[in-house]
């Protein structure tokens, strides 16, 4: 038996070298988001955690999965150029303003009134013509889509301290804190309102010295920031669409072998459908709390959401066409799309439960 064991020693010296070098072989995959590393007030951190547990076991560990939230590896543009290389950091998530700075054509995603629920938006977003428009980036910025999040929960709801918004007459000469995207800009123009550009860390001060009267965000981060506590008024009109794509370094996925590549994609897949769930939980739950913290507030009903669009979409269309410069068959395309995926939703629905 001494012998044995004698004989056996050699190759067990040898194991941690070989488990070291097995190691020093695993892919990194390193993940940047601006949003916190909490599994309870954000859908993408969940979300990724998830993908991170599906692919590190898919690929037996050839893959290693790290999430850096937070904001940590910088902002979403510094992320995304750091993606390019995919050196450093594999894969980001940026929202529509950072992502259109590096592939135009997700402007569109600024288009107003654009969904008129959740089901409609995550058939688009998971459905196959929007794979395709986004396979675009591929070329045009090295880096490959995996899928799209609802930043914040997708719909916004606007908060001001004048009055309760409940038609497009009430927008009439208010002062509307936006983004700094012009889009927003010619969207609340159109309905009669002011807008001020203004970069997110000025938004409460401008709100408490009446530069403006007030602004628009996911009901998550209206309650997260207590904006309650500036602006008396909410109202949920889902007149913008916030999202933020999912990318990944195209030349690194091209490293990996195909098995490898087949974990990341479907992965990321099954990762996206728990953002979206995620993400409608928490928009419900704030939008809730913003009911009881904020003076008064109001769910604007289909009819007057569809009166809005009238007015909106072509100042909005006649901004992306004119001045962004987007071909106006790629705009039509894009909204006939939204459009007939919301049909077929809602058309599914009711032959399969309605008869």
């Amino acid at each position: 038996m001494r012998n044995r064991m004698l004989s056996r020693l050699p190759a067990l010296a040898a194991l941690p070298l070989a488990l070291a070098a097995a190691h020093a072989q695993a892919e990194e995959m390193a993940i940047a988001t601006i949003l916190p590393e909490d599994m309870s007030n954000n859908e993408v951190y969940p979300a990724l955690i998830h993908f991170k547990n599906l692919v590190e076991t898919r690929t037996d560990g050839e893959i290693t999965v790290s999430i850096f939230g937070n904001s940590q590896l910088g902002s979403e543009v510094e992320t995304a150029q750091e993606v390019q290389g995919g050196m450093t950091l594999q894969s980001t998530i940026i929202t529509t303003g950072a992502m259109s700075s590096f592939y135009d054509d997700y402007q569109l995603m600024t288009a107003p009134f654009i969904f008129d629920n959740w089901r409609q938006a995550w058939a688009f977003f998971d459905g196959e013509w929007f794979a395709d428009f986004m396979s675009g980036t591929v070329e045009e910025t090295n880096m490959r889509y995996l899928g799209t999040f609802d930043d914040g929960g997708g719909f916004v709801a606007f908060t001001n301290n004048e009055r309760p918004i409940k038609t497009v007459e009430d927008l009439e000469g208010l002062n509307i804190r936006t983004e700094e995207n012009p889009g927003h800009v010619a969207i609340m123009k159109a309905l009669g309102a002011s807008a001020t550009p203004l970069p997110w860390g000025e938004v409460i001060t401008a709100l408490e010295t009446g530069l403006a009267d007030g602004q628009f965000n996911a009901p998550v981060l209206n309650t997260t920031f207590n904006f309650d506590e500036v602006t008396d008024y909410t109202t949920l009109t889902g007149h913008v669409y916030n999202s933020a794509a999912w990318l990944v370094s195209e030349e690194w996925f091209q490293s990996l072998t195909e098995a490898q590549q087949e974990a990341i994609v479907t992965s990321a897949r099954e990762a996206v459908a728990i953002g979206h769930g995620m993400s409608g939980a928490l928009a419900t739950a704030s939008w809730q709390e913003s009911c009881e913290r904020f003076e008064e507030c109001y769910i604007m009903p289909p009819e007057e959401r569809a009166r809005m669009a009238e007015i909106a979409t072509p100042a909005w269309r006649d901004w992306i066409v004119n001045d962004f410069g987007i071909e106006a068959e790629k705009v039509d395309a894009f909204l006939a799309e939204v459009a007939r995926v919301g049909e077929e939703v809602a058309e599914s629905d009711i032959a399969n439960y309605g008869q």
